[in-house]
């Protein structure tokens, strides 16, 4: 039997543990500190909705051209379909219980809210209306709450809030200095997990509604040297998924915790960075992230791989897998959505200039940006300028009109182990890095592929939740290897504290443009400039010999002259003079000895008698 919930009354004054009970939505808790919680036993109740014979259907949101879309997909005989678009973002989906709505976040209004779709007709009703970050939505198991995370008193915070009574308010879960993001709702209505760095860094918390205080609270995953994602309930509630991040020990992955162990320490199952069950919970399908580039998969529980790696187009927002009930034939809205096709950013436009020698391409300059050679390959300036005015629409401000570096002629020296930078192609660029110590720029830290590789943020100037969106996870600080502490130089770093505020993804808004990311140095722990955290590149699937050969003949690349800069103090040069100059006459050198040797005596000796003393 599916869980009822009766109405909250005098919510705006007090809830008590009974209405917590009864309405599954626990008081705000101020707690800037959690004490050892205590362990919570879920126990495994009946299914609140049956399972019916529909097909599972996976709900994906992924970007195209820098704006989320929703996607739904079967792995059998329904290809990736595209059921929304427009010049805004829907992520986050969450599958009702009933199998017949399906909740997401959406900024179409301006700011961010949450939204309710119909599967069967298509119809959209708005379910929060505030000018805070709504995202990220759960459902109750009787499908009238929803649980989500909001910004609240600069933070994310995980709420509750009703779906068919808009008068009552909103209920926080939790309310913390750090930042609680990510709930998934247990089955059996009792519990909320969700994402935390109270710990200091992101861990799976569980929150029992059933208790108050600090005490409700207990750390799931308690990986101090990883960062955990994305957790999901299967649909009996008897295990929760997660992804983790391992920085130093452990293996990254997909973690499965059991709910009759909540002692014991989550497995590891499968690779991946986003995962979501099937109904039976036998299969889990997951999104695996590459440096520039997600692909889609699916295992059984065990482990083994059921579908190929299939490469995606944009960056996942969002995942969800159901036995979803859609309309035969689907909704108007869907289909005229799926025949939308995405028209290209930006296209090189070709500058007539004087004939090139071998058909070798030029360096063509860019306009009002300050850099030390502010030009660009002509197969590339046009995708830097498309990308400059986007970047300035979604943050308010022109952040790449000030450049660190951009085209570099390949007789200028760069730093050390950098010899072969995309910056001496003409098809790189890399932001002015000091915004990072005036707080408007941010670096998030991923390993992939035994490689480091970094996510890169921009603070937006309109700070009211109608530009960029709140950060989820932790900053790298490269400065903290300066702080003289042995540990954070040998590491390169540490992490810094989340910060507040609204920020856009450059490194997914330039990958839109087909700007790709570049890879640390395997230094770049002792070599501030290895990290290349600020430079992207654009490079059409072509080598670095290749791109450089565009611009310079063959002999150039295998002896390069290099010229040193000029000294910014000139000094007089040495010149060497024939003049001899005049010899000292050697002397004599008295050698001192510690034995003492009389010299022979000379002549004869005469005797002078001395007086004799008189003594009165």
């Amino acid at each position: 039997m599916p869980l009822h919930f009766p109405t909250i009354k005098k919510i705006a004054f007090i809830l008590t543990l009974g209405i917590l009970l009864s309405a599954c939505a626990p008081q705000a808790q101020p707690s800037e500190t959690e004490n050892a919680p205590a362990e919570a036993t879920l126990t495994p109740t009946a299914l609140p909705i049956k399972f019916n014979d529909a097909e599972n259907i996976i709900f994906l949101s992924m970007e195209e051209n820098g704006y989320a879309h929703l996607f739904i997909e079967n792995l059998q005989d329904l290809p990736l379909t595209r059921i929304t678009d427009g010049q805004w973002s829907d992520i986050a989906p969450a599958l009702s219980p009933d199998r017949e709505r399906l909740a997401f976040a959406s900024n179409r209004n301006g700011f961010w809210d949450l939204y309710i779709l119909d599967l069967k007709n298509g119809a959209i009703k708005q379910a929060t209306n505030t000018p805070e970050y709504d995202s990220a939505p759960t459902w109750s198991p009787d499908g009238q709450w929803l649980a989500f995370e909001t910004y609240a008193n600069e933070n994310l915070e995980v709420a509750i809030v009703s779906i068919n009574d808009s008068s009552q308010p909103i209920i926080f879960v939790t309310k913390n200095s750090a930042g609680d993001h990510s709930p998934v709702w247990s089955p059996d209505g009792r519990h909320i997990a969700f994402v935390s760095s109270r710990s200091g860094n992101n861990d799976v918390w569980l929150a029992n509604l059933d208790l108050a205080g600090d005490g409700r609270f207990q750390n799931l995953s308690n990986s101090p040297r990883a960062s955990e994602s994305h957790p999901v309930w299967n649909y009996d509630g008897s295990q929760l998924l997660w992804a983790s991040s391992s920085q130093t020990i452990g293996s990254s992955g997909l973690y499965v915790w059991e709910a009759s162990a909540p002692t014991r320490a989550a497995h590891w199952v499968s690779p991946g960075d986003w995962g979501a069950w099937d109904e039976s919970a036998q299969k889990i399908i997951a999104i695996t992230n590459a440096p520039n580039q997600q692909y889609f998969t699916a295992y059984d529980n065990k482990g083994a791989l059921l579908f190929p790696l299939t490469a995606l187009t944009g960056k996942v927002r969002g995942l969800a897998w159901g036995a979803a009930k859609l309309a035969n034939p689907l909704p108007d809205t869907f289909t005229s959505a799926a025949a939308q096709t995405p028209l290209p950013l930006w296209a090189p436009a070709i500058t007539p200039a004087g004939e090139a020698p071998e058909q070798r391409w030029y360096v063509v300059p860019l306009q009002n940006v300050q850099a030390p050679y502010p030009q660009m390959h002509e197969l590339a300036d046009e995708a830097f300028v498309a990308l400059r005015q986007r970047l300035s629409q979604a943050t308010g401000w022109d952040a790449l009109a000030s450049l660190e570096n951009a085209f570099v002629p390949f007789t200028t020296p760069l730093e050390p182990g950098m010899q072969e930078d995309w910056l001496y192609t003409g098809r790189a660029f890399a932001i002015n890095s000091l915004m990072t110590n005036a707080g408007w720029m941010v670096a998030v830290r991923e390993d992939l592929s035994s490689e480091t590789y970094w996510r890169l943020y921009i603070r937006c100037t309109l700070q009211d939740g109608s530009l960029g969106e709140p950060l989820h996870d932790a900053p790298w600080n490269l400065n903290a290897r300066y702080e003289l502490n042995p540990q954070t130089y040998e590491q390169g770093g540490d992490y810094s504290a989340t910060p507040a505020g609204y920020w856009v993804d450059v490194t997914a808004l330039a990958a839109a443009y087909n700007w790709e990311r570049l890879p640390a140095l395997s230094n770049w722990r002792t070599f501030y400039a290895g990290a290349r955290f600020t430079e992207f590149a654009l490079t059409n699937h072509l080598d670095w010999y290749s791109a450089m050969r565009e611009l310079y003949p063959a002999d150039a690349l295998i002896t390069p002259t290099q010229v040193l800069p000029p000294s910014l103090t000139p000094t007089k040069t040495y010149t060497p003079t024939p003049t001899p100059t005049a010899t000292r006459t050697p002397r004599a050198t008295y050698t001192a000895s510690s034995t003492y040797t009389p010299a022979p005596p000379t002549g004869t000796p005469t005797l002078t008698p001395t007086p004799p003393t008189i003594v009165p």
